[in-house]
């Protein structure tokens, strides 16, 4: 049987980032949480996620945005539904949960808690130009993105060469409005001004 075209991207990237060496997974950490500090305002809400494996950044980017006064949410997650929301307080609150994942051990927040975020920061295997995001597949994302207020900023976060000119594209997919990558920093997406870019 063929591989979809969304598989085979899965399988290149997810290869690339396993053969990442250590070092220049922390160095790329780094650059994210620093770029990471300057994107949303003191008193916002921000959701953003716990990085797990082989994901572009780190519990880091987290405690940056606490320390800059926002509030974080990261997501909690249950087979078959939206996402699920609980506040970030540091590493010792998360605990292991489904998939493989950590998760805040306190309160949990309805879905629709996503609306009241000023910035939501989306983990993806690769995005392109357009806004066109590649996920794991499991549809968590697919399922919340649209309870996000029209006015929030979409980022996904991903390394540099992962910012790719097309992606396959599923009716259900929403485009992201911004990526952030170690290097080029915050880059707005489907513009005409593919150039423009915001780096700290």
């Amino acid at each position: 049987m063929t591989s979809s075209p969304k598989a085979v991207w899965r399988d290149r990237i997810l290869t690339a980032r396993r053969g990442l060496p250590a070092a220049r997974r922390r160095i790329e950490d780094t650059a994210l949480a620093t770029v990471a500090a300057t994107l949303a305002p003191a008193g916002s809400v921000v959701c953003a996620y716990v990085p797990v494996g082989s994901e572009p950044g780190s519990l880091a980017l987290l405690d940056v945005l606490v320390e800059a006064g926002c509030t974080v949410l990261v997501p909690v997650t249950r087979a078959g539904e939206p996402l699920s929301w609980a506040p970030y307080l540091g590493e010792d609150s998360l605990v292991a949960a489904d998939f493989g994942l950590r998760e805040p051990g306190g309160e949990i927040l309805p879905p629709e808690a996503v609306a009241r975020a000023h910035t939501v920061l989306v983990p993806a295997l690769a995005v392109d130009v357009r806004g066109v995001r590649l996920g794991r597949g499991a549809g968590f994302y697919d399922r919340s993105l649209h309870l996000v207020s029209p006015d929030a900023a979409i980022i996904a976060v991903v390394r540099d060469d992962e910012l790719v000119d097309e992606l396959p594209e599923d009716p259900h997919d929403v485009r992201m409005g911004w990526a952030l990558t170690p290097g080029k920093g915050l880059v707005r997406l489907g513009s005409d001004d593919r150039a423009e870019q915001h780096t700290s």
